[in-house]
């Protein structure tokens, strides 16, 4: 662009800026985009970013003397922001106030009208629950004040927190750890799984017999005993007794069925069944659902209603009749199982019916497809099925074995759309196409076989699980599952821990041809992929906060303040009155803590060290999981040794501790220099010199060889050269490497990006120096986070 032309265009932008009447402030710019091309050019739109202004990060930042009033700053980071928005709002007759319609988005606006120093005669609130022309529009038409209880009851979340947060973790700090954190929701979400882990742990595995057969009449098909067996013995009576049985059709049942769809969306569920169907975190599903709602594709993704709006149920029966035909159409209206839900908004649908598929990511594509077939297929007609239940007998045996199956007669729904469920099933004899029978029909009996089968504990939770079990305790609200579920991974309270699982035999009884046969099988079982355990600190600090705050680990307790928060959003219960009526008794019951409990440590006795006699004791330590030989009052120094990343305090073995004492051992000499098999943090390593190679998984530091070492280190060494591009005298921590984007710079822990189209192998010492500063080439410290509230 020329200079003369580029004078123009700012020129233009400026003019644009002074003589607007309307500023409209949304809270991200991919939203402020688009809303600005719906309203034209009297119009500009820009964004808050998110939040503005929070809770002061030195100190409480509450005035707990003067009513609990809350100490605001604006954010460093929204400085910049809050200047331009406030030399704009200076210039502009009205300034409409859009930020998003929940409790967040009514305190943003707040935050802003406070912020940016507004009149009310010059502000006006619009909500809207989808970025559409028409949406946009009747947003304009309908503009409000800003809902001061919806604020309030914002306030009181915010508030709250940081009182629990501020106060139980320097407790933690002392009792337990240091750097550790407690919260009101997180803190409580850490024991569900500490709970489930729990009865995992307690529960007795017993065994049955599975008894299925294989009949024909016709055709074959496959049948299951009423009951299961006890024993290995009464399989072998069956059968025995199977070995001549005649058996019978002896009853036949068709019943007509009928299967409704699900309801439309809430965020917990659009979490689970995405997680379910497509393998999606639940961040990850927030993230991809904030892309599809800023683009217009959705309506607002936080939400626990499962409302439509008579507009968008119209528009829905007009798809379904145009792509489907007239008979696939119901039009429905769903009413929330959670008394709390806000049914005035509503669920998360698509903008525009007609548009099955979307130009866009692979992960937004596949997302907004689930999101519309959920909402058309809530719209449609039920599923009309027929089901059939066989009753075979024989005069041989006490028992009877049933055959079950469905037919569909009409599809409806199901044509577009099927509910995952999230539990794990196991194969059952029916489903298989039944030859059609009468009563009295006699049956040949082609085999009859018994599986032993395991009773199985609870699962642990995967992340739409635990979403779901939040909701169902009425634990936190939509906008707040995944911050919880990523809070408490991030702080180390709970990980997903990928267990391979152990083989085990299980007994296998075959009756065919007049004989019985038997063989012993073998299975793996507990093999486990993206489910949450809890960590050793997790397990401890949850103990000892469920011992000494017993009413803040409540389920009850954390679903009433829910309630609370709920009857402030509806003007029924002042805010500070219901944070006095909690702090209280709760600080009073910090500072007893803090001056009457034991620290805590999770302490377990393994047992005796068989050569010194000296107590071996599994705990946390200030650095994490340990075991420790000796008692710290005796005149000899104990010994310590961290836990390897795969053991736990609350099973390590006695044996299994004293190993970890057996490292680092040194393997032998490589170029002169030791060569040691050790284990850290992150897993068993090697270290050589300075360097240091990770063993692969499933190689154990006790056991590997100096051979094998150096073959790790020779192939470290050499995928390490393929990287290096070049190298400089002048500082030997300077390099030019390939990596997985590409080439870039790295000069000591820090790396830097290279500009587009530059001969990588023509770049010199100086010039690489006059990268490293250029600000556009400096290392990220950190992920911007995007439209956030927190």
């Amino acid at each position: 662009m020329h200079r003369e032309n580029q004078s123009d265009f700012r020129l233009s932008c400026l003019e644009k800026y002074i003589m607007s009447k309307n500023l409209v402030i949304v809270e991200s710019p991919a939203k402020a985009k688009t809303i600005e091309n719906y309203l034209g050019k009297d119009y500009i739109v820009k964004s808050s970013y998110g939040h503005v202004r929070d809770l002061e990060k030195k100190g409480l930042a509450i005035d707990i003397e003067n009513n609990f009033t809350p100490d605001y700053a604006v954010t460093p980071d929204k400085k910049a922001v809050v200047a331009e928005l406030k030399k704009l709002a200076k210039t502009s007759e009205m300034i409409w106030l859009a930020t998003d319609e929940d409790r967040e988005g009514e305190a943003i606006s707040w935050h802003l009208y406070q912020t940016l120093g507004l009149k009310p005669e010059n502000i006006k609130r619009i909500t809207f629950n989808e970025i559409t022309k028409d949406a946009i529009q009747r947003a304009i038409q309908n503009p409000r004040m800003i809902n001061e209880e919806l604020v309030n009851a914002q306030q009181a979340r915010r508030v709250l927190d940081r009182l629990v947060g501020f106060e139980l973790s320097p407790v933690l700090w002392k009792k337990v750890r240091p750097s550790l954190s407690a919260g009101r929701v997180q803190s409580v979400a850490v024991r569900l799984i500490v709970e489930r882990e729990r009865e995992i742990q307690n529960f007795k595995i017993s065994s049955y017999y599975k008894v299925q057969a294989e009949f024909s009449k016709g055709a074959a098909f496959k049948s299951e005993l009423s009951k299961n067996l006890d024993s290995a013995q009464e399989v072998n009576l069956l059968l025995e007794k199977c070995k001549d049985a005649i058996f019978t059709i002896d009853e036949v049942q068709t019943k007509p069925a009928t299967k409704s769809p699900a309801a439309p969306f809430t965020t917990s569920t659009l979490q689970q069944e995405a997680s379910l169907k497509l393998g999606f975190s639940v961040t990850r599903t927030m993230q991809v659902a904030q892309n599809l709602y800023e683009s217009g594709h959705i309506t607002y993704m936080r939400t626990d209603s499962v409302n439509l709006s008579q507009e968008a149920v119209n528009k829905s029966k007009q798809a379904i009749i145009t792509q489907f035909g007239e008979q696939y159409s119901q039009t429905r209206q769903y009413k929330n199982k959670n008394a709390g839900a806000q049914e005035a908004h509503e669920a998360i649908r698509p903008t525009d019916f007609m548009t099955n598929a979307i130009d866009a990511s692979r992960d937004e594509a596949r997302l907004y497809e689930l999101i519309w077939k959920r909402t058309m297929a809530s719209q449609m007609a039920d599923a009309q099925l027929e089901r059939t239940v066989i009753k075979i007998t024989s005069p041989k045996i006490e028992e009877h074995f049933i055959t079950r199956g469905e037919i569909i007669r009409f599809d409806g729904f199901m044509k577009l759309y099927l509910e995952t469920s999230d539990e794990d099933e196991e194969d059952e004899a029916t489903g298989s196409i039944i030859p059609k029978v009468v009563q009295g029909d006699v049956l040949e009996s082609k085999s009859i076989y018994a599986t032993q089968r395991f009773s199985r504990p609870p699962s642990r939770y995967v992340e739409a699980t635990l979403v779901k079990k939040l909701e169902e305790s009425g634990i936190g609200r939509p906008s707040t599952y995944a911050p919880t579920i990523s809070t408490i991974q991030k702080r180390g309270y709970s990980e997903k821990v990928e267990r391979e699982g152990e083989k085990r035999s299980f007994d296998y009884f075959v009756l065919k041809n007049g004989a019985i046969s038997h063989e012993l099988r073998t299975e793996t079982t507990g093999a486990e992929k993206n489910k949450l355990s809890p960590t050793d600190i997790g397990i401890v600090v949850t103990d000892f906060l469920v011992e000494h705050f017993g009413d803040i680990m409540d389920y009850n307790f954390t679903a009433d303040v829910e309630k609370e928060f709920d009857d402030i959003a509806q003007g029924l219960l002042n805010w500070t009155d219901m944070i006095k009526k909690f702090y209280g008794p709760f600080h009073e019951n910090v500072e007893n803590t803090l001056e009457t409990s034991e620290r805590a440590s999770g302490e377990r006795p393994l047992g005796i060290h068989p050569k010194n006699g000296k107590p071996v004791i599994a705990r946390i330590g200030r650095f994490g999981p340990m075991v420790q030989i000796g008692d710290p009052e005796s005149e000899e120094k104990p010994q310590f040794a961290s836990l390897a990343p795969n053991q736990s305090i609350t099973s390590i073995t006695l044996e299994e501790a004293l190993n970890l004492f057996k490292l680092p051992r040194t393997l032998g000499q490589f170029e002169d220099k030791d060569v040691r098999a050790n284990a850290g943090r992150f897993g068993p390593y090697i270290q050589h010199a300075s360097a240091f190679t990770s063993i692969p998984k499933g190689e154990d530091p006790m056991s590997i060889t100096l051979e094998r070492a150096i073959e790790l280190i020779t192939e470290k060494r050499i995928s390490e050269a393929a990287k290096l591009i070049k190298s400089f005298d002048e500082n030997p921590d300077m390099q030019l490497l390939n990596g997985r984007y590409g080439p870039y710079l790295k000069i000591g822990k820090d790396n830097f990006k290279l500009p587009k189209n530059i001969d990588v192998d023509a770049l010199s010492y100086d010039d690489c120096l006059k990268i490293s500063q250029d600000p556009a080439a400096q290392p990220k410290k950190g992920k911007a986070k995007k439209n956030s509230k927190k």
